[in-house]
């Protein structure tokens, strides 16, 4: 088993969303973070004062799925929240040793 940490911007949720299920990833937790990568930050104009916006908004999605689906759900959440422009996020994958559904008590595949 395989988590899948994605951080994308906060617009394209239901794209990759969307996209997941389609290819059978049947969970995900979803966090309202902030970050910044390459982009460095921006400014904004607010009342005619300039200000520098340092962390951007994103969200990071997670999700643990079977070895075999990884690279499908990679591609998935790849081309859902792609919009060719610089932040458009980061994937990340780690192992996963168990896994425990609270309510059954079931391991492993079962649990996911």
């Amino acid at each position: 088993m395989k988590m899948i940490t994605a951080i994308i911007k906060p617009f394209r949720l239901d794209d990759v969303r969307d996209a997941l299920q389609q290819v059978g990833v049947t969970g995900l937790t979803v966090e309202e973070v902030k970050g910044y990568g390459r982009q460095q930050g921006h400014t904004e104009l607010y009342r005619g004062a300039e200000y520098l916006v340092e962390f951007q908004p994103k969200l990071k999605l997670q999700a643990v799925v079977d070895a075999e689906l990884v690279d499908a759900a990679l591609d998935a959440v790849r081309e859902a929240a792609n919009t060719g422009k610089i932040g458009d996020g980061k994937l990340f994958v780690a192992d996963v040793g168990d896994v425990v559904r609270v309510r059954t008590g079931e391991r492993g595949r079962e649990a996911i």
